[in-house]
């Protein structure tokens, strides 16, 4: 069983139902409402773990209702919670969430606890070398990502960032960075590159390839996602399904991912395995109660 460290978010998520999503200034009627465990991180390390890596996940919540049932959650799911922390002085994060009847979502984040997940916290991790891969992403404070980046290399750890939310980074973050995974927003947002199809990706990869980043998979929604390394210059396909609801199917994405990837599958068949997971967490409503099992993709 492949050794997994995540470090990234936790969000209680508020998600309601609408036929439409708003316009500014609309006020809509909608139909249902559920409280989900959710935050970027969260999803990936439950991701992970359903499909089988041991991970150990480094998270920050608010010492409140949310936060403890948070923690709670992540344990029913065999997560190791050594390194996540209760601050007594910030709210745990929650995303506000409206999903319309095509499965397309809005989502706002008030970050809480997660703004103040810190280096130092990182730094409390142990035994580096025991760790196959580490994922990470944007919802915590870029200071803290760049300060697992150095970590990482230092530990000769491949590190896999999820760029999202999308945001600039700095050339350094990048230089060196084993492998980034943006969808199509976030890979126009690092390198100016419209990607509106496989070609565009192409471009947009082969740009963040020159800024140093060793590996990159642009993910491409129903199309599948374009893999470019040394050996691999392809678009590996998706599945068409229909949509209930996207939230959280770039977290299923990254989360199937890095653990194909420290099985040892190599860059086609974990691009494959992550597609497959990805189609079928949008069939159904939810952030981590949509994220698939093992067993289901057999």
């Amino acid at each position: 069983m492949p050794n997994l460290l995540i470090v990234g978010s936790s969000n209680t998520d508020m998600v309601v139902s609408s036929p439409t999503l708003p316009r500014a200034g609309e006020t809509l009627i909608g139909t249902d409402f559920l409280v989900n465990p959710g935050g970027k991180g969260a999803n990936q390390a439950v991701a992970a773990a359903r499909l089988g890596g041991r991970v150990t996940f480094v998270t920050r919540l608010g010492d409140d209702s949310f936060g403890r049932q948070t923690l709670a959650q992540h344990t029913a799911e065999r997560i190791d919670t050594r390194y996540a922390e209760l601050d007594e002085n910030l709210p745990s994060g929650v995303a506000l969430i409206t999903v319309d009847a095509a499965g397309e979502n809005t989502i706002v984040v008030a970050l809480g606890a997660n703004a103040a997940l810190s280096p130092a916290q990182v730094d409390r991790v142990s035994e580096w070398s025991a760790f196959d891969y580490a994922l990470t992403q944007l919802e915590t404070p870029l200071a803290t990502v760049a300060h697992l980046a150095a970590r990482c290399r230092a530990a000769a750890l491949p590190l896999v960032l999820n760029p999202a939310p999308a945001a600039a980074l700095p050339d350094d973050l990048l230089d060196g960075l084993y492998l980034i995974t943006p969808n199509e927003t976030e890979a126009e947002v690092l390198t100016g590159v419209p990607v509106t199809d496989a070609a565009s990706a192409a471009r947009a990869a082969a740009s963040l390839r020159a800024r140093g980043v060793a590996n990159v998979v642009v993910t491409l929604g129903a199309r599948g996602a374009y893999l470019l390394t040394d050996e691999h210059d392809l678009l590996v396909a998706g599945r068409a399904v229909t949509a209930v609801d996207t939230t959280a199917a770039g977290d299923t994405f990254n989360g199937a991912l890095v653990v194909a990837l420290a099985e040892g599958a190599d860059w086609p068949a974990a691009v494959a395995f992550a597609n497959r997971a990805a189609a079928l967490s949008v069939t159904r409503p939810g952030a981590q109660a949509s994220v698939p099992h093992r067993h289901e993709l057999t």
